[in-house]
C-alpha cells in the first residue's frame, strides 16, 4: 500500500473516530484531542506529499479545500482546550475527512511558484486562517440557529443538551467573527499592499466578494456592539458574509480551474 494510501486511510478514521466518541459521548475531552490530534498530524503528512511540490505549492482546488479543512481542524483543537466549543468536531471533522477523500482521489494543479514574494506568501497565509475562522463561525451559526429553533419550540432534544447555553454560544460566536474579522482585514490589505493584480480581470470577481464579505461582517459586528443585535439576525447576517466569503474563494477557484481549466 502506497504510504499517502496509508496516511489517507489513518487520518480519516482518527477524524472519525473523534467524531464519533463525541456524540456518543464515550470518551473524555483529552481523548478526542488525542484522537484529533493525530488525524491532524496524519492530515499534515498528506497535505505534505501533495502541495509541496519541486516547482512550489500545489494550490490547486482540493488540496487548498484539504488544506483549509486541516486548518480549520487545528483552530478547533486549540479553541476546544479553552472554550466549550467541541461539538462542532460532529460537523467540521468529517467535513476535513471528505476533503482527504476528495484530495486524493482528484488532481488539480494551481502552482504557487517556490520563489513567490513574501507578500505574496503572507496573503495567501493570512487568507486561509480567515476563511478558516469564519467557517467555524458558520457553523457554529448553525448550532445556534438550531438551539434557538428547539427553544422556541420547547423541544430540548438531543442538541440542547450537548451544547453550552445560549448566551454562551453567542459570545463565542462573535470571539470567533472578531478574531476572523481582523484577519480578513489584514487578508485585504496584503492583497493591495502586494498584489499587484487584484483587479485584474481573472481577480476581479474575488476581490469585489472578499471586500463585500468584509463589509458584511463589519456591519454585523457593529450593529452587536452598537444595537446589540442577538438571535436571528446575527445567524442570518453570519451564514451570510460566510456564504459571500466562500463563493470568493472556492467559487472562484472551481470556474478557473475545473470549469475553464485556467
Amino acid at each position: 500500500m502506497e504510504t499517502v494510501n496509508l496516511f489517507t486511510i489513518i487520518a480519516i478514521f482518527f477524524y472519525i473516530l473523534a467524531s464519533f466518541t463525541k456524540i456518543y459521548q464515550t470518551m473524555s475531552k483529552y481523548l478526542i484531542l488525542l484522537f484529533g490530534g493525530l488525524a491532524v498530524i496524519f492530515h499534515a503528512l498528506i497535505l505534505q506529499q501533495s502541495i509541496l511540490t519541486p516547482t512550489g505549492l500545489n494550490l490547486g482546488f482540493f488540496n487548498a479545500a484539504s488544506m483549509m479543512a486541516w486548518v480549520i481542524s487545528i483552530l478547533l483543537l486549540l479553541s476546544i482546550l479553552r472554550q466549550p466549543v467541541e461539538n462542532l468536531i460532529i460537523i467540521l471533522f468529517p467535513i476535513a475527512a471528505f476533503t482527504i477523500g476528495l484530495e486524493s482521489y482528484f488532481t488539480t494543479e494551481r502552482i504557487l511558484p517556490i520563489n513567490t514574494e513574501f507578500g505574496v506568501t503572507l496573503h495567501v497565509l493570512l487568507s486561509v486562517i480567515a476563511y478558516s475562522l469564519l467557517t467555524i463561525s458558520a457553523i457554529q451559526a448553525l448550532f445556534l440557529a438550531l438551539q434557538d429553533y428547539n427553544l422556541h419550540r420547547k423541544h430540548p432534544g438531543w442538541v440542547l443538551k450537548k451544547l453550552p447555553p445560549l448566551q454562551i454560544m453567542e459570545s463565542l460566536l462573535f470571539q470567533m467573527i472578531g478574531i476572523g474579522f481582523i484577519f480578513l482585514s489584514l487578508s485585504l490589505l496584503s492583497g493591495i499592499f502586494f498584489l499587484q493584480n487584484i483587479f485584474d480581470q481573472h481577480l476581479v470577481h474575488k476581490t469585489i466578494l472578499s471586500i463585500t464579505a468584509w463589509c458584511v461582517f463589519a456591519i454585523l459586528l457593529w450593529g452587536h456592539w452598537n444595537y446589540g443585535w442577538r438571535g436571528k439576525i446575527v445567524i442570518r447576517w453570519t451564514i451570510s458574509g460566510f456564504t459571500v466569503l466562500m463563493l470568493a474563494y472556492f467559487g472562484s477557484k472551481m470556474v478557473l480551474e475545473l470549469i475553464l481549466k485556467h
